[in-house]
């Protein structure tokens, strides 16, 4: 019974790499199209961190920080952080693994948001986008870097094509959650207004997800960082490059220092979207 079943195997590779040889063949424009706008998304970003000083960028964000929180603790820790990658030499790669963030970040929410809101409004719909949620969770990276590689080239883009499809889930899964659980009360309350459809959402359904979407959002930043080294394998820029490296050579002291600060931007940008406790920021 199992020789029958492994020499009668059904062909899903040479399927998949049919689809991905048709796509290359009739669908290059779509993709480097694709290419084209992420990689002008992700030079804007590079060239808003790195044109000015990197003290520059400091001061911005401890005053960016400080507004949000209100705090001088937060404010000194960015200080700190930030002045700590650039005494370890880590800037550059440091803004380059954040514009790979904020750009995945960008993609996942403006393409979530709206996905998780129209799950929220149709059971059906949301119950046949969660195993395909599930599986853009679980299935290896490595699986799918292969068709990235072949359709975009190496650099930044298979990079952040892999992040968003590794991250999207979060943004999609939160904001259904949030929106699907807005009191019938306050929708009540909404349509007796007069309020359309429209109305609701934007000024009932919307906010009052909006913690969960910004938990979303902090979710899909963790997620990115966690790509760093994943994206450096196919030619992405940033701090998983000395990582790599580290690794390559078994150094320990370049890879703890990269450690750390993959660690401090990801305490630095948690913190920065995270609600604090008692319903301050």
């Amino acid at each position: 019974m199992l020789d029958w079943l492994t020499d009668n195997k059904l062909p899903i590779g040479p399927w998949a790499r049919t689809l991905v040889d048709w796509l290359t063949d009739n669908a290059y424009w779509v993709f480097d199209g694709i290419s084209i706008f992420l990689e002008t998304l992700i030079d804007g970003i590079l060239w808003l961190l790195q044109t000015p000083h990197p003290l520059v960028i400091v001061v911005i964000a401890v005053a960016i920080g400080y507004a949000v929180h209100r705090t001088i603790s937060f404010a000194a820790f960015v200080t700190i952080a930030l002045l700590l990658i650039i005494n370890q030499g880590y800037w550059e790669e440091t803004t380059e693994t954040l514009a790979l963030v904020i750009a995945a970040s960008v993609v996942c929410m403006a393409a979530g948001v709206p996905i998780g809101v129209l799950g929220a409004h149709n059971p059906r719909f949301y119950a046949a986008l969660r195993p395909i949620l599930d599986l853009m969770q679980t299935i290896p990276t490595f699986v799918y870097l292969i068709p990235a590689l072949i359709l975009f080239g190496l650099g930044m883009v298979p990079g952040l094509i892999a992040t968003v499809i590794f991250a999207i889930p979060a943004p999609v899964r939160l904001t259904q959650l949030g929106v699907s659980s807005t009191p019938v009360a306050l929708l009540e309350a909404g349509e007796a207004f007069g309020a359309t459809k429209s109305q609701l959402l934007w000024k009932v359904e919307l906010p009052y997800a909006l913690p969960q979407i910004m938990a979303g959002l902090t979710q899909t930043i963790m997620l990115s960082l966690s790509m760093v080294v994943i994206a450096a394998l196919v030619g992405a820029d940033g701090l998983g490059v000395p990582t790599l490296r580290a690794l390559n050579t078994v150094n320990i002291a370049q890879g703890f220092e990269v450690g750390v600060c993959i660690v401090l931007i990801a305490i630095v940008l948690d913190r920065f979207f995270r609600k604090e406790e008692g319903g301050k920021r």
